[in-house]
């Protein structure tokens, strides 16, 4: 962790907006726990039609349900963390019953303008440049720590001991955004692990996220042929605790869904061999399928198109710089990499703190300046 000048006594107040999406409040604890100062989770629940108000009005509390969210009351804190649009007028608004002195930290793509943040710390999914207050990580944040995942894949290593090493951990998501996750796509990604423990040999364990379809993992496991132990979301109440962490530790190699940029990061922060599958649609064949014409993938479609640029947002970004970096390969080409005994992995460094130190470094130098005496902060 880096230095901190700032005494235990004299160590900023700070919130943590929290919201429905757990990806979003997965980056924000992050951030908060790197930083090392003590904080309060708030707990915002945003109403059906919070667009509205947000869009006309600015710094407001009116698309909110106050009753069921955390209290946001005096004593106003030193430093606001948030992430997701729903979220932006809420900490804006605690700013503005600061008096002006609350620092706002936002995480991801603002829609506001990105002078009204002290700091943004982004991802290239969004078009954002780097500037004195946007940080942008190569991927978004996590929580999981080496110490964490080898803690649960030893004590899930008894359990599993029957298995054939080494172990393959599949990673699983859904729909996000553009990608509608279709049976037809998860026959494919089984198509591809097969391959891959066609050389490989060993045991692939596999994990879906709350928003794998049924049909998705019900194709996926009639088209996989090779030995695998597998976790279901869908499935929870019979197959028992979730063994995500247990199949981070024990993975030999990961192979991860494309559209799940927490997936990858913590996949990423382990330094193993990563492969990845894009669930995508062939280029050009985006119209022909009536699957992308739901609301989530429409709307996606129509923003990349007549949205202003800094409220994009190309997940394709994330896979591509990672692969052009050298921290993971296309599922497809797997089969070739390993008859050459994945000699591009040796490079791989691994990332334990997700880019959260780097965010937590800038915060730090923000408040340090308060601390020093006026003629420093004039020279």
């Amino acid at each position: 962790m880096g230095h901190d000048s700032i005494s235990a006594a004299n160590r900023p107040r700070v919130w943590c907006l929290l919201g429905r999406k757990a990806g979003d409040n997965t980056q924000v604890l992050a951030l908060a726990e790197t930083l090392g100062w003590p904080f309060e989770q708030k707990h915002i629940l945003a109403r059906a039609w919070e667009l509205l108000p947000h869009l006309l009005l600015g710094p407001t509390l009116l698309g909110i349900d106050r009753p069921a969210s955390s209290p946001l009351a005096p004593p106003w804190p030193d430093l606001v963390i948030s992430a997701g649009r729903r979220n932006e007028p809420v900490a804006r608004w605690i700013r503005r019953q600061s008096g002006g002195t609350a620092r706002l930290v936002h995480v991801g793509r603002p829609w506001a303008a990105p002078a009204c943040y002290d700091l943004i710390v982004s991802t290239p999914q969004y078009f954002l440049d780097p500037a004195p207050n946007i940080i942008v990580n190569p991927l978004p944040m996590h929580r999981f720590t080496r110490a964490r995942v080898d803690a649960a894949a030893a004590a899930a290593a008894p359990a599993l001991a029957h298995l054939s090493r080494p172990f393959t951990t599949v990673l699983i998501g859904g729909d996000s955004g553009p990608f509608v996750f279709t049976p037809h796509k998860a026959r494919r990604l089984a198509q591809g692990v097969n391959r891959l423990l066609a050389r490989t040999g060993g045991t692939a364990l596999v994990t879906g996220s709350p928003r794998t379809p049924r049909a998705v993992a019900e194709a996926f496991c009639a088209a996989l042929d090779r030995p695998a132990q597998t976790y279901w979301w869908h499935d929870r109440d019979a197959a028992g605790d979730n063994p995500y962490p247990a199949f981070l530790g024990l993975g030999d190699r990961f192979v991860v869904t494309g559209e799940s940029m927490s997936m990858l990061a913590e996949a990423a922060s382990l330094g193993r061999p990563l492969y990845l599958f894009d669930p995508g649609d062939a280029p050009g064949q985006w119209w022909r399928h009536a699957h992308n014409f739901r609301h989530k993938p429409l709307s996606h479609a129509l923003a990349m198109r007549f949205a202003p640029l800094r409220l994009r947002r190309d997940i394709s970004r994330i896979q591509g710089a990672m692969v052009q970096g050298g921290r993971a390969r296309w599922l497809d080409e797997a089969a070739g990499l390993i008859a050459q005994g994945e000699v591009w992995a040796k490079d791989m460094r691994p990332d334990p703190s997700g880019g959260a130190q780097d965010a937590s470094d800038r915060i730090r130098a923000l408040f340090a300046q308060d601390t020093l005496p006026e003629s420093e902060t004039r020279s």
